[in-house]
């Protein structure tokens, strides 16, 4: 039985500087909140008659961040709730719990800080962040990522901790207080030998730590221990590692991301080898996990859009890698931010009267991205499709499953409607349902200055046997 995916683009917004880091919050009744940050480079003013290579002024890196509001309508469903000028933005991170009862979010920056926001305001549609507290990092870097300790389990019974990667290779353990509120580098170290491009907690465990860097390094750390020695150090990606992220929903799994446009899936109690190597075609900037489904893994590969893949195969039999279920490539230039959200989707999933039919004149390359508040329905054959074939294969893409994942504990959902299509009592239609899945998500890229919001559907032709 064939698995049937569908992609729709509900709105293209033009986010005037370059867009390269996104993510939804994910605390329980703000899923709707978007946070969107952006980067521009500014090149010195060049006087009358002079030669603009021969001016040695620093170039200048601005950055905005956005905040909009989500709201399932059938048009311009985001709306852009504030916008902060600063310095240029490399990475937003969300806590995935709330401090002092409201959403926090974190974002590194090209001054070599990192800034503090909480979100204020008791209603989605008319919430602003206002600023907590900012922590430079020290040294005249770049703040390049940053991730929070809020995992299944906290390492000890103190403070909330986040660690950041930095240009000149560094990563820092850092302490935030939510009484003050105030943060503080509590350990420094220096990492890898050319930019740290990422680091990300253990979900399973936050004593221990992950980094990725242009050195082509995936490093361990365990922060109970002298933290300038790894636990490992794997050079199996050929590339700098650009992305790291611990399974939520499963224990023991690692995804890692590299220039070398593979990703690769690790079991963490055994680093020597990964379970998983994909070829994605292009370098992978970013990668997230399924929130409540584990099997499905969004990647944003850079020159080559943004890719689902599913992992089951490898999770649940050995299979060396990831069937790509979709391709988002309504982009006219390099994938950087993705994030799905948590938000509950409950319009059905079908074509809009914005646009006709979908022909040659709507192919990826040549719609027009820079029209704010766009909505399209996008049909051609590489978003909308009832068998996803893969580009270099025609073979169909396995059968998405509609038993739930197994590894997930209490914190899975994988029906749509809560309930158990092999129950006695359901019904064919009941069935058919819970076969389907509706996804939100963001995705942004660099050089068009360009965010978009989608939705992704998975679904099995016919009831199950």
């Amino acid at each position: 039985m064939a698995s049937q995916c569908k992609i729709q683009t509900l709105q293209v917004v033009d986010t005037e500087y370059t867009a390269d880091a996104t993510e939804w919050c994910p605390v329980e009744g703000w899923h709707g909140i978007l946070a969107c940050g952006t980067y521009q480079l500014k090149k010195p003013d060049t006087k009358p008659g002079e030669n603009p290579e021969e001016n040695n002024e620093p170039h200048v890196r601005l950055g905005r961040l956005y905040v909009y509001s989500f709201e399932e309508q059938a048009f311009a469903p985001l709306t852009e709730l504030q916008r902060l000028e600063m310095a240029a933005v490399l990475d937003v991170k969300w806590c995935r719990v709330p401090i002092a009862g409201r959403p926090v979010l974190g974002l590194a920056n090209a001054k070599g800080n990192l800034d503090f926001f909480h979100l204020i305001g008791n209603e989605q549609k008319s919430c602003r962040l206002e600023a907590l507290s900012t922590v430079e990092l020290g040294g005249e870097c770049l703040a390049l990522s940053l991730d929070w300790s809020a995992g299944r389990a906290q390492c000890g019974a103190g403070p909330l901790k986040l660690i950041s990667s930095d240009s000149k290779g560094r990563l820092s353990l850092l302490t935030f207080d939510a009484s003050s509120p105030s943060v503080r580098i509590s350990e420094q170290w220096k990492a890898h030998d050319a930019e740290a491009w990422i680091a990300a907690f253990d979900y399973w465990n936050t004593c221990v730590v992950y980094s990725g860097g242009d050195d082509s390094r995936l490093r361990g750390w365990d922060t109970r221990s002298h933290p300038g020695r790894p636990t490992f150090s794997s050079e199996r990606h050929s590339m700098g590692v650009c992305s790291i992220q611990s399974h939520p929903l499963r224990e023991n799994l690692l995804a890692t991301g590299s220039y070398d446009e593979h990703v690769l899936l690790w079991d963490t109690r055994n680093m020597k080898q990964p379970l998983a190597d994909t070829h994605v075609q292009g370098g992978v900037w970013r990668l997230k996990w399924h929130p409540t489904r584990e099997r499905f893994l969004l990647a944003a590969c850079m020159h080559s859009g943004f890719k689902i893949l599913d992992c089951q195969g490898c999770m649940a039999l050995n299979e060396e890698n990831c069937c790509i279920l979709s391709s988002y490539v309504l982009h006219n230039s390099l994938a950087y931010g993705a994030d799905w959200s948590r938000f509950p989707l409950t319009r059905p999933f079908g074509p809009s009267a914005a646009m006709p039919a979908a022909g040659p004149e709507h192919e990826a390359g040549n719609v027009d991205l820079k029209v704010q508040n766009l909505k399209i329905v996008y049909e051609s054959p590489t978003a909308t499709f009832d068998v996803m074939l893969d580009e270099e294969d025609p073979t169909p893409a396995p059968v998405v499953e509609a038993e739930g994942d197994g590894g997930g504990g209490d914190q899975q959902q994988p029906y749509a409607d809560g309930k158990d299509p092999d129950t006695k009592g359901s019904s064919e239609a009941e069935t058919i349902k819970a076969q389907r899945e509706t996804s939100l998500l963001a995705t942004c890229s660099f050089y068009d200055h360009v965010l978009h919001v989608w939705k992704w559907e998975t679904s099995q032709a016919g009831p199950l046997t």
